[in-house]
């Protein structure tokens, strides 16, 4: 099983002590004991205990990681380190536990997610928040399609990658002027025009360099 580190130290005192070293190091002494692999440790610095997940931003950051890439275990050294008061705790655990994110204490060597959902009424918070945190992202899925629809309808375009016009509308420019035709000469050729703009130390979109063949489709 994989699993993140949370640890959170309220001063900076703490933090230049031994403060995140001690929850560390217990940390990763029961992830071995348990065969949990620690794949990365999130400290929470100059944060008081009474704060809920929204003032922490590194809860939010390890939150962000777990629903990215399915890591679904976090381990503190104890509840105290989560939260200082019982009602953030409480908040915090019924957070977690909403998204189907499991928590494990270090220092009782308790699945504290387990303990919630044994509890009648505590499950039913989780099962509560777990309905509002989905009403919530259809709600702003629903939200993000009216605004492109909308600006589909303005603009006729919305999504998708930036074409050059948009994102470097200089290096556009000079490759047009670069490729008119003066007076007596023919047109410079498309590998010239990607040549110079190499010259120039001017870069695609990618930071590549220009060839003959991206210039020609840049003009059609």
């Amino acid at each position: 099983m994989k699993a993140y580190a949370y640890l959170r130290v309220s001063g900076k005192g703490q933090a230049e002590g031994d403060g995140f070293t001690r929850q560390e190091e217990d940390i990763r002494r029961y992830a071995r004991k348990n065969r949990i692999e620690i794949v990365q440790v999130f400290k929470e610095e100059g944060v008081s205990g009474t704060k809920g997940e929204a003032d922490r931003p590194a809860f939010q950051e390890m939150v962000s990681e777990i629903l990215k890439n399915g890591v679904k275990t976090v381990i503190v050294e104890g509840l105290d380190r989560l939260a200082r008061e019982y009602r953030i705790q409480e908040t915090l655990i019924v957070y977690l536990a909403s998204k189907n994110i499991e928590l494990l204490s270090a220092r009782t060597e308790e699945n504290v997610t387990e303990a919630v959902m044994s509890d009648p009424m505590r499950k039913a918070l989780v099962q509560i928040q777990g309905v509002f945190s989905e009403l919530e992202k259809n709600l702003l899925v629903r939200k993000l399609r009216v605004a492109r629809e909308r600006k589909r309808k303005e603009t006729g375009k919305c999504e998708g990658r930036k074409s050059y016009q948009e994102a470097m509308p200089e290096v556009v420019r000079e490759i047009k002027r670069l490729r008119r035709k003066k007076k007596a000469m023919p047109r410079m050729p498309y590998t010239k025009i990607a040549d110079e703009l190499n010259r120039q130390g001017l870069k695609t979109m990618t930071g590549k360099e220009w060839t003959g063949v991206l210039v020609q489709s840049l003009l059609r």
